[in-house]
């Protein structure tokens, strides 16, 4: 798998590929400059040559990880959209309505938190 739309196009069923591709678009509409690129078979927008959020797909929800220190800034906000979390990552099910405002402050956050990062990871 090379590109968001390959994997895109493994997602089986209608409804969540389009979900999950309007969850990319928004993104890529919000931040133009981000690079998308997959790894360990998740898509994941970079911003030069560092980490700003990934996404993976499961039977009951998508799975957005946007690193730990954005998890704690933002898990306040994260528990109000009603997404349980873990450390690296928080869980929309298919059945919840997209925060699209807490995704584009997350990858906000990221990109000005990492503006002068070197390494891929925090």
């Amino acid at each position: 798998m090379n590109s968001f739309r390959e994997f895109l196009d493994a997602i089986e069923t209608p409804d969540k590929r389009e979900r999950m591709e309007s969850i990319l678009t928004f993104l890529k509409k919000e931040f133009p400059g981000l690079k998308e690129e997959i790894k360990w078979n998740q898509p994941m927008l970079t911003d030069h040559g560092t980490f700003i959020i990934a996404f993976s797909i499961a039977k009951p929800l998508i799975a957005v990880a946007p690193e730990p220190a954005a998890i704690e800034h933002f898990k306040k906000d994260i528990e109000k959209a009603g997404y349980s979390y873990t450390q690296g990552m928080f869980r929309i099910k298919w059945t919840d309505k997209v925060d699209f405002d807490l995704l584009k402050r997350i990858a906000a956050y990221n990109i000005e938190e990492k503006k002068d990062f070197t390494k891929f990871w925090r």
